[in-house]
């Protein structure tokens, strides 16, 4: 029955020391509470009790900034959130030199968000968005590559603004179109004169043109048949029919 016993207990000592490591892990081996070595993906043997295994994964992960009121440069209190995208590069470093360096990171990237957005001015912020991200991601990747922690981007998501700022920049934005529409139509009249400028000197070169011109406006006028329209043409009209019919008796 000893025997047995015996036989059982090492059966299940020689199964626990069986560990399975995957592709996106890595092992890191404490012998006695002291650290040994890292392991790669397979099938490893571990003693039991003497050595403890710590698997530590390996892949891309994003962890949430959760909203948080900042106050920028200028004295603006805004919403900001943010995505921190990092991986582990040393596995034995991540577990010897950081209690939990996923919490780590996210708080070491909320302060650098402040710190960084409290430095810049609102303009600043919502054009050079991409910009600031680097900066702050600069920020935390120095600190965190000391845990064999890569910050890989962090990218700003969303920025919310005061209603009376919103307010303000809708009517910025509204004065802005307005000025493009004026400065448009201005052009345009600009170019029209500068048309018409062009038609009248042709007009003008051959004599009586202009005067028929005029009456080809009239012509096209259809007023209101219960209403009569009363045109006081001038005698330039008159001169310049008598000078386009001795015009054209001369050809």
């Amino acid at each position: 029955m000893f025997l047995f016993y015996l036989i059982l207990f090492l059966v299940i000592l020689a199964g626990s020391s069986i560990k399975i490591i995957q592709e996106y892990e890595r092992g890191v081996v404490l012998t006695l509470g002291k650290y040994s070595y890292t392991l790669s993906p397979g099938l490893k043997i571990v003693i039991p009790v003497i050595q403890q295994l710590i698997k530590v994964d390996m892949r891309l992960r994003a962890v949430d900034i959760p909203r948080q009121e900042v106050i920028t440069k200028d004295n603006v209190t805004i919403g900001v959130n943010a995505v921190v995208y990092f991986k582990v590069e040393k596995a034995e470093d991540a577990v010897l030199k950081i209690e939990d360096y996923s919490y780590a990171v996210s708080q070491y990237a909320l302060a650098a968000l402040r710190d960084v957005i409290g430095g810049v001015e609102l303009d600043t912020l919502l054009s050079e968005r991409e910009r600031i991200s680097s900066d702050i991601k600069k920020i935390v990747d120095e600190e965190t590559s000391s845990w064999g922690v890569d910050v890989v981007s962090i990218k700003i998501q969303d920025i919310e603004l005061p209603a009376a700022m919103k307010r303000a920049m809708a009517a910025q934005a509204e004065a802005e179109r307005e000025k493009r529409a004026i400065i448009a139509k201005s052009e345009g009249e600009v170019i029209a004169a500068e048309n018409l400028k062009r038609a009248a000197e042709i007009l003008s070169s051959v004599p009586g043109s202009l005067s028929l011109r005029t009456l080809e406006t009239i012509e096209k006028i259809q007023p209101d048949p219960s209403k009569t329209v009363i045109f006081a043409l001038p005698v330039e009209i008159f001169e310049g029919l008598k000078s386009l019919a001795k015009y054209k008796l001369n050809e």
